[in-house]
């Protein structure tokens, strides 16, 4: 396990600068999105959406603990451990309200980090802002100009996680029939359901790159509407991975979709 992982890379970089807010950021959306395994006490039943996590106590604080490599928990633990895994942000989901905090990668590695139930409510909170999705009318499209660098780098890391979820996306700056200028991320071929999973990768890019709120909206389209053409002539395109077959699933069990996570015992 000597590999790096990128929640050690976002770590080290963040424990280097404490006084840069970029770093610190980058660390915490790392979290958020990475898949994160969390050490509960017994296999959850199929039948049920709760599950008892593995908690450590201090004198003035609980956590529970999640890893972001099994091999890992499994070093931790000394022995067969069960588990789920789910993605950061929906582990602090989980965790919200409950007054615990998150014991990160404790003991096996260099991100090893304790983080306080503040932290972990900020985190929540922080997730839960979101772009405008666009109801206006677009009059023109220009090339995107004026974006910080680091939140490209965040949509390409975000978009490239998002396997079948559209077929593309552009990143443009707008005017619409309203007067108002921006920049807008526009989905082409996105699957309706995924629409909300979409916006929410879009938000939290835009939100860890220490950007406004209001320095991009999101919209979708179909592949042939007229607009398309128009996008991707001036536009940034990010290719989003597809699927290589498609396969359908029986009704998972608990802990098996990251977004969706069981509730706490």
């Amino acid at each position: 396990m000597t590999d790096q992982t990128p929640l050690d890379i976002a770590h080290a970089d963040m424990q280097a600068a404490p006084d840069d807010d970029r770093a610190r950021l980058r660390f915490y959306e790392t979290l958020a999105a990475c898949e994160l395994f969390l050490m509960i006490v017994s296999d959850p039943d199929d039948a049920s959406e709760t599950v008892t996590p593995e908690l450590i106590e201090t004198d003035s604080a609980r956590y529970v603990l999640v890893f972001d490599r099994a091999e890992r928990l499994a070093a931790f633990a000394g022995k067969a451990t069960p588990y789920v895994a789910l993605s950061g942000r929906a582990i602090c989901e989980m965790l919200d309200g409950q007054g615990i905090g998150l014991g990160v990668n404790l003991e096996v590695a260099p991100s090893a980090i304790l983080l306080p139930q503040d932290a972990v409510a900020w985190l929540y909170a922080t997730l839960g802002n979101a772009p405008d999705e666009i109801e206006a009318r677009i009059v023109q499209v220009f090339p995107p100009a004026g974006l910080p660098e680091n939140l490209i780098e965040a949509l390409d890391t975000r978009l490239a996680t998002a396997m079948g979820l559209a077929q593309s996306a552009y990143l443009v700056a707008v005017a619409f029939d309203t007067g108002a200028r921006g920049h807008l991320l526009a989905f082409v071929g996105a699957l309706p359901q995924a629409q909300a999973a979409l916006t929410q990768a879009a938000s939290e890019a835009l939100t860890f790159s220490g950007i406004e709120a209001g320095a991009m909206d999101v919209g979708f389209f179909e592949a042939g509407d007229a607009m398309v053409a128009k996008l991707s002539r001036v536009g940034l395109r990010f290719d989003l991975p597809q699927p290589q077959d498609t396969v359908t699933l029986d009704r998972p069990a608990p802990g098996s979709d990251p977004d969706k996570p069981p509730k706490l015992k």
